[in-house]
C-alpha cells in the first residue's frame, strides 16, 4: 500500500494511492500517519477499514499539495558515508561501523516543496537517499529481528550545507537541519510491496542533468545492520526515519564543486517509490 498525506503545511490529512494510481482521502479513518498510528498496527487496521469503506473515500484533486508521508517523526537518523563511492568522492575513509548523525524534524517538508537555501549559505548540496520508516519500537534488537520493525520506505533528499557541515566547529547537524532540508515522499510504500530494498535504483537530476545514478546494492552497511546498530544507542520509535546514505554524484564531490542556486530544479527517484521534485529558492 502507498500512504500519502495531503493539504497545506500543518494541515495535512491522510490518504492512500489505490491500485489504479488514484489518490483517495482516508480522513474518515480518523488517524494521521504518526507514532501512535504505526505503534498500534495502523497499517493493518487501515487495510481492514478500507475493505469496507474504500468506495466512500473522496478522490484527491491532482492539484493538492503532498506533504511528507509521515507526520513529524520523533527523530531522523542519517547514515553518513554509506556508499563506498561517495566516501571516496568526499575524500573520507570508508567507516568501520555506521556513522550516525541527526537531522532536526523541523527540516521535514513535502516532496515537491521548495528547498530554501539558508541565510549565509554558499554550499547547499543535494543527496538522494532511501529512507526506512520504523514500524514498531526497537531497542537492542538483533539484525535477524530488524526487518520486522520496518513499516515501509520513502525517498529523502538529504539536503546539506557543506560549509556549515564541514567547515564550522561541531557536528554535521548544523549543515543538515535547516528548514526544508528533509523533503520526504511522495509516498510511503509499505514493506510488503518492496521485494528487495537492497536492489533499488536511485537517481537525482539537477536541471535535467543526471548527477546521481546508483543502486542500493552498493550500501556499505545493509538495512538490518543499520536498524540493529542504531537500536544499541537509542530507542527507535514508530514513525522514526533512518536515512541510509547517498551515492556518488553530490556537488561536494565534483571538480569544480557545484552547489545549488535559486531556480535550480532537483528531481529524484527510487524504483517503486515514486519521484519528487524540489526547486531551490533563496532565503527571504
Amino acid at each position: 500500500m502507498k500512504l500519502i498525506r495531503f493539504g497545506q503545511p500543518g494541515e495535512e490529512r491522510p490518504g492512500i494511492i489505490n491500485k489504479k494510481g488514484i489518490k483517495l482521502d482516508v480522513s474518515a479513518f480518523g488517524e494521521d500517519y504518526n507514532e501512535a498510528f504505526f505503534e498500534s498496527r495502523g497499517i493493518s487496521r487501515l487495510i481492514t477499514w478500507l475493505s469496507a469503506n474504500i468506495d466512500n473515500c473522496p478522490v484527491i484533486a491532482e492539484s493538492e499539495r503532498l506533504g511528507a508521508p509521515v507526520a513529524r517523526p520523533s527523530k531522523i537518523v542519517c547514515i553518513g558515508l554509506n556508499y563506498a563511492s561517495h566516501a571516496k568522492e568526499s575524500g573520507m575513509d570508508l567507516p568501520k561501523e555506521p556513522v550516525l548523525f541527526f537531522k532536526s524534524t523541523t527540516a521535514v517538508c513535502g516532496p515537491n516543496d521548495d528547498v530554501i537555501i539558508p541565510r549565509n549559505s554558499v554550499k547547499t548540496d543535494w543527496e538522494v537517499e532511501l529512507a526506512v520508516v520504523i514500524g514498531k519500537r526497537a531497542s537492542y534488537i538483533s539484525e535477524e529481528e530488524a526487518m520486522d520493525h520496518v513499516a515501509g520506505y520513502t525517498i529523502h533528499n538529504d539536503v546539506s550545507e557543506r560549509e556549515f557541515q564541514l567547515e564550522r566547529e561541531g557536528q554535521w547537524v548544523k549543515g543538515k537541519s535547516n528548514d526544508t532540508f528533509a523533503p520526504l515522499g511522495p509516498w510511503l510504500v509499505t514493506s510488503d510491496e518492496v521485494k528487495d530494498p537492497h536492489n533499488l535504483n536511485l537517481w537525482l537530476k539537477l536541471n535535467g542533468e543526471t548527477m546521481q545514478d546508483s543502486n542500493t546494492s552498493d550500501l556499505v552497511f545493509k538495512i538490518p545492520k543499520l536498524i540493529s546498530y542504531t537500536s544499541q544507542f537509542m530507542t527507535l520509535l514508530p514513525g522514526d526515519i533512518i536515512s541510509t546514505g547517498t551515492p556518488f554524484g553530490v556537488g561536494l564531490g565534483l571538480n569544480p564543486q557545484r552547489y545549488l542556486v535559486p531556480g535550480d530544479i532537483m528531481e529524484l527517484g527510487i524504483d517503486g517509490l515514486g519521484v519528487s521534485r524540489q526547486k531551490a529558492a533563496g532565503y527571504e
